[in-house]
């Protein structure tokens, strides 16, 4: 008898097989890997290991070139140009600052895996962070300095050089993936009409996902993909179809069918990934509430106050004083454009509720005629937008260049005037018009806790094209999930979107 007390048990006899049906073949996971896939695995080791050494590499010559740049530079100004001095004074100080680089990049994912890495906005503020440590360990070193320049010197070039390098090596890895003919093979499972809407976003991401079909709990849906039966089915579906990861795309999928599922994935290398449910997004700022019989979580309102306010207010201001410093070349020639091609002001007073509902004056560029809003009771049984919007994709009241400047949203330029004033912000909320928001629904009014902005989620994701209610859940998590790094990331990823003029009209 084994040690214990506990008593063999004789092996059960193999169930006989069913006349048509294949023997149940059970394996014990914990075996020695075949020959080919433990090569496999020691490729796909060698594959993430190149990587992660190709970005350190990468990361190290951006900072060097720009501390090195940096310093030339500053010595250009004084007539003192010595490379070799400039080299050697690189050469002290980049060991201590590539750390706390390879250190705070690393806590940002920015060595992840290429559907995991961020972008440029994360870059942005890993990098001053960087700059702020190596200011404060310097100054707590004694070191004195006549100015600062060396530190916001070398996070500019560091910004240009690293920004530029790790583009160079997405642009490159991503045309021998595309050469290769990779995609990430996608099985979406959940109920119709959440699969749907997954399925859309996925669509538009512009990821390179191949969606070989869906499985749903529910009766299958007519979108478009192909279904692969039901969830009792997923091994087979997982095996015959070389399914790289599997979104579970329903908030009320069964828990016990999610642990059943998140396991065969596992067995087989899929990876898994969950589309987040409203209350999963609520409950990102729950607050724990001491001193109850059960642990309860308050769910705060979405307001900015205290240090996030004071973190989000000096962010608009310093970047807004600088787009109109840079842009006020471009806001002179629209200016003269517009007063030279129609009668009426340059500028338009938009009557709008702000934070609470409060009423202000949005500025805008004028693009319509002087006697546009006594049309607007006759136009709208032309509406094309949905919910309380007001939108005409050939609205016979804009004027030529009023019909570029909308185009490309430069109409909304002068609103920087608004967040200077501290009636807007960069990103927020879009103010609408008060033919609008007296068309609101209740539920619709939380999106007025905080200050309007220029710019938000709806402009980067379909703008003009998106439902009402669509926008409105938008608005809804950016104000769940803000932070400093997803208004950057809005305000950068709304150049392209303006460009490419996806939804506007």
């Amino acid at each position: 008898m084994p040690q214990g007390g506990l008593k063999l048990q004789e092996k059960p006899a193999t169930p006989p097989e069913t006349e048509g049906e294949a023997p149940l073949r059970l394996r014990d996971v914990r075996r020695k890997r075949p020959p080919a896939l433990s090569f496999l695995l020691r490729a796909e080791t060698l594959r993430r290991a190149s990587r992660v050494l190709i970005l350190l590499a990468l990361d190290f010559v951006g900072l060097f070139s720009a501390i090195f740049t940096a310093l030339c530079l500053k010595a250009a100004v004084r007539s003192e140009v010595d490379l070799e001095v400039a080299f050697g004074e690189t050469r002290r100080t980049v060991a201590f600052a590539y750390l706390v680089t390879v250190l705070l990049f690393a806590r940002s994912s920015l060595y992840s895996d290429r559907a995991l890495r961020p972008g440029l906005a994360r870059i942005v503020a890993s990098l001053f962070q960087v700059t702020l440590v190596a200011l404060v360990f310097a100054v707590a070193n004694g070191n004195r300095f006549s100015s600062y320049y060396i530190f916001y010197g070398s996070l500019f070039f560091a910004t240009v050089y690293v920004g530029l390098l790790r583009f160079g090596y997405e642009m490159a890895t991503g045309m021998l993936l595309r050469a290769a003919g990779y995609e990430r093979r996608t099985v979406l499972v959940g109920s119709g009409r959440h699969i749907e809407a997954v399925a859309h976003a996925l669509t538009d991401s512009g990821q390179r996902i191949a969606l070989v079909g869906y499985i749903s709990l529910t009766p299958r849906p007519d979108n478009g993909l192909e279904a692969l039966g039901s969830i009792d089915e997923l091994p087979a579906v997982l095996d015959a179809h070389g399914v790289d990861e599997v979104i579970i795309a329903d908030p009320d999928f069964p828990q016990d069918r999610a642990v059943d599922l998140v396991d065969q994935c596992h067995r087989r290398g899929v990876t898994v990934r969950v589309a987040p449910s409203t209350m999963e997004i609520l409950t990102h700022r729950a607050e724990l509430v001491p001193g109850q019989s059960v642990p309860l979580f308050e769910l705060t309102p979405p307001v900015f106050e205290g240090f996030d306010y004071a973190v989000k207010r000096s962010f608009d201001l310093v970047v807004s004083v600088l787009l109109l410093v840079v842009l006020s070349p471009l806001l002179a020639v629209i200016a003269v454009a517009i007063k030279l091609s129609s009668h009426g002001p340059v500028l338009y007073r938009s009557r709008r509720p702000g934070i609470g509902g409060a009423p202000f004056d949005c500025f805008k560029f004028r693009t319509m005629r002087s006697d546009a809003d006594q049309m607007q009771a006759d136009l709208e049984s032309l509406n094309e937008a949905s919910g309380a919007l007001f939108k005409i994709r050939h609205d016979p009241r804009l004027t030529r260049v009023g019909r570029l400047l909308r185009r490309f949203s430069l109409d909304e330029l002068p609103q920087l005037v608004n967040v200077l004033r501290g009636e807007m912000s960069l990103v927020g909320p879009r103010p609408l018009p008060l033919r609008d928001f007296e068309r609101l629904e209740d539920w619709h009014q939380k999106r007025y806790l905080v200050l309007p902005g220029i710019t938000g989620l709806w402009q980067i994701s379909g703008r003009s094209e998106l439902d009402f209610d669509d926008l409105v859940r938008l608005d809804f998590l950016y104000l769940e999930r803000w932070s400093v790094f997803l208004d950057l990331t809005i305000l950068l990823r709304t150049v392209p979107a303006v460009l490419t003029r996806k939804g506007a009209f």
